[in-house]
């Protein structure tokens, strides 16, 4: 079984700067399981992490597509795929960081999401519903049909409601029913899953600082630009966090501070679902940072666990 380390953990608990050391330490190469880190042009508002900050561990899956084009967790597998080939033949330990525990979940697990139908008239139509009656009438569109889902999945992650409708109307079926076949198969990789966690109140006063620095650095000046290029609201990559909250400001429907405030209260409750969905997963191996003094001592920790699961010789 080929080797892979996972390190993931709420957004804003430090996984960025913890990853390049990891990588330098176990021979590894990095691939990014960010559903918006992809996306050129976009910098600020997802955090992506600077050419100079990788410190020469080669990244997959950063800066790679346009605004426009779409990312799902399909899409998102067959490039991680390909990224794993490489840093197998390389000889190198794939190291796969962020924070959408479903894309992680998809290549761990190698979930088959088949040649997915696509109706795309009855997606737009879905979007169109949600900007007009809002993105409760959607959900509660989702709970008539797979219930299942709907409780999973928050109502203001459209993306995914929308995909959850699209796929019932597809195959007669719900995705739950789907997902949970998927969710019984075991892994084909020799695996360690690093769930890095931070006290709850330190998480939070984290992530309201990191918006701050976000306004600091040019948030608006990035979304603005970005609107001015033509790329409009609906557009998967414009409904990330940080971006939609901003837009809505330059269209005059929210004042700035508004907007800032409601980017930090997303980001929290995003945060509290991502520790929900890695709470869940089977293998997780839980890192509380206030159980060590020093990042090292983490680092030293995961070393140990990893050589251990013999995917690590030191």
């Amino acid at each position: 079984m080929k080797p892979m380390v996972i390190l993931t953990g709420p957004t804003a608990v430090g996984k960025t700067a913890l990853s390049i050391r990891l990588a330098k330490a176990i021979g590894g190469e990095i691939i990014s399981a960010d559903s918006m880190q992809v996306y050129q042009k976009m910098n600020i508002g997802t955090a992506k992490i600077k050419t100079d900050e990788m410190e020469g561990i080669p990244h997959y899956l950063v800066d790679v597509l346009d605004p426009a084009e779409e990312f799902h967790v399909a899409r998102f597998q067959k490039m991680a795929k390909e990224a794993l080939q490489n840093i197998y033949g390389k000889g190198k330990i794939p190291l796969v960081v962020g924070g959408t525990g479903f894309y992680i979940q998809s290549l761990l697990y190698d979930i088959d999401f088949e040649e997915e139908e696509q109706d795309m008239e009855y997606r737009e139509m879905l979007w169109k519903m949600s900007r007009e009656e809002g993105n409760e009438a959607l959900h509660r569109m989702l709970s008539q049909k797979d219930p299942v889902s709907a409780q999973k999945i928050h109502p203001n992650n459209v993306k995914r409601v929308i995909r959850a409708l699209e796929f019932y109307r597809l195959n007669g079926y719900p995705i739950s029913e789907h997902n949970e076949k998927e969710s019984q198969k075991e892994s084909p990789y020799q695996f360690a899953y690093f769930v890095l966690n931070q006290d709850r109140k330190k998480l939070y006063e984290r992530i309201d600082q990191r918006v701050d620095l976000m306004m600091e650095a040019g948030l608006l000046k990035e979304v603005q630009e970005l609107k001015e290029e033509g790329y409009g609201k609906s557009l998967v990559s414009m409904q990330g966090i940080g971006y939609k909250e901003i837009y809505e400001y330059l269209e005059g429907n929210l004042t700035l501070d508004q907007a800032v405030d409601l980017i930090k209260k997303d980001t929290r409750h995003f945060a509290k679902r991502q520790l929900t969905w890695f709470g869940r997963e089977k293998d997780v191996i839980m890192i509380q940072k206030e159980q060590f003094e020093t990042e090292e001592e983490i680092l030293q920790h995961m070393l140990e666990i990893l050589k251990q699961k013999g995917i690590y010789h030191g």
